[in-house]
């Protein structure tokens, strides 16, 4: 498998949407995964989207969650890999559980929060750590792994790197604008992992990161690499749990799948898995006040913005990187796009009331933003049911993706249901570690002055 580079220029264009891709700049799969950026501030997608055998889909409850792994990620690899070395990557990635929970009479959870750091984006980090690590085997260099966050994507990455031979993390992090178990999470595993703590918004933590990958100094003197879903090493694996969900699926007829998104990575992973040959019946992006892929949806302009904080963090985006990866998967075809997905809006106050709502209704406890991606399966499959005129009818079933556990947000979370959150066991050790981080003020020249000064 090679990959090509998408301009991400993705601003410029209004509907219709043409010339996203950028000729030639093919790279393989190590090259991609290794570079983590496409040259031009672009982004690496596979030349061809690989097709699952009916066989396969028809059968999928019969084989193991590591056969499924590997069954899909072989072909993006595409030999930069071996198949025995492939398939110990894939097995330690998906070592936990994916558990697909019922909910209500139609709705299930996707529970993606039961990895080392209690959230969907253990997969992708854990994957990506073990490519790195078996591409820089034989190399003097060691790669360094550069990253900002606002709390999961971090933790993910510090725990999914924490000793891989031949690769250095650095976290760049907002002071006082993570949860507290997210903060030990950042600050406490140490060996090859960095843990800056910015005294200012996620914002100044990303423009330090974006900076140094594009200042020739640090170019020169180390090998950058990202750890966010730009990253096709990192995205790609995605698609694993919604096989996983498929394989538990009990239903006749196919999910509507509903995604919290904000870089729009996880969703878009899932819509691969769809056209690679995974029956899904429609799938939902679901937004907190960042709306600019609902609006594009409605007006066929696409106008990024300034991101607004909400209180489903993770998705505070306003230019999500990844849309342009979706578009090219549907060819930039805006209408055949919007018949297979619908994005909403959804506000801090009703995410709260929805978390109260079904934790008083179900017993189930929502983290904010799996909270948002229930709302809008619940209201898109309301109005499904309704195209019916039926009231006999049934509603569709839907899952949607609980993507992290609700004890990394408690301070929204156990305000709306009056109720303490347990700590789960996997994470219970990190309250007696003391946090090591070194702060920093939002500087890139001190940040920049700080790296130069490292030996490596």
């Amino acid at each position: 498998m090679k990959y090509k580079v998408l301009k991400n220029n993705l601003a410029t264009y209004n509907t219709p949407l043409q010339g996203l891709g950028a000729p030639g700049a093919w790279a393989s799969f190590e090259e991609a995964a290794v570079k983590g950026q496409a040259p031009g501030k672009g982004l690496y997608f596979p030349e061809s989207i690989p097709t699952l055998s009916k066989d396969f889909i028809g059968n999928i409850k019969s084989y193991s969650k590591e056969e499924i792994g590997f069954a899909v990620m072989k072909p993006f690899v595409g030999g930069s890999i071996p198949d025995d070395v492939l398939q110990h990557i894939v097995n330690e990635t998906i070592s936990f559980d994916f558990p697909l929970v019922k909910v209500s009479d139609n709705i299930y959870s996707l529970e993606l929060f039961h990895g080392p750091t209690l959230a969907f984006k253990d997969v992708g980090a854990r994957f990506m750590s073990r490519c790195l690590g078996y591409f820089n085997r034989n190399k003097d260099q060691k790669t360094t792994v550069l990253v900002a966050t606002s709390g999961d994507t971090g933790g993910a990455v510090a725990n999914g790197f924490l000793g891989v031979e031949g690769v250095d993390v650095i976290i760049l992090y907002p002071s006082k604008k993570v949860s507290p178990v997210q903060e030990l999470q950042l600050t406490t595993l140490c060996e090859n992992i960095t843990a800056i703590e910015v005294t200012g918004s996620f914002d100044d933590c990303q423009s330090m990161v974006k900076q140094a990958f594009a200042d020739a100094d640090l170019a020169a003197k180390y090998s950058l690499t990202s750890a966010n879903s730009i990253n096709v090493a990192r995205w790609l694996p995605q698609q694993l749990y919604y096989f996983y969900a498929y394989q538990q699926w009990d239903q006749d007829e196919p999910p509507i799948i509903s995604v919290p998104s904000g870089n729009f990575g996880n969703i878009c992973a899932g819509i691969l898995a769809h056209i690679s040959g995974l029956p899904v019946k429609h799938f939902i992006a679901a937004c907190n006040a960042n709306d600019v892929v609902p609006r594009f949806l409605e007006t066929g302009n696409y106008q990024p913005k300034e991101s607004i904080a909400t209180i489903s963090n993770a998705m505070d985006v306003g230019n999500p990187s990844n849309f342009i990866r979706i578009l090219e998967l549907f060819h930039q075809e805006t209408e055949s796009l919007k018949s297979m997905l619908s994005s909403v809006s959804i506000d801090d106050i009703t995410t709260e009331e929805t978390i109260k709502n079904v934790f008083e209704k179900c017993n189930y406890i929502l983290d904010p933003h799996g909270a948002v991606a229930y709302y809008a399966l619940d209201e898109y499959t309301k109005w499904d049911n309704n195209a019916f005129d039926d009231s006999n009818v049934p509603p569709p079933p839907g899952i949607f993706l609980e993507t992290a556990h609700p004890v990394k947000f408690p301070d929204v979370v156990e305000a709306v249901i009056n109720k303490k959150i347990e700590v789960p066991d996997s994470v219970e050790y990190l309250l007696s570690r003391e946090k090591q981080s070194l702060e920093m003020q939002p500087s890139f020249d001190m940040f920049k002055e700080w790296m130069m000064s490292k030996n490596i």
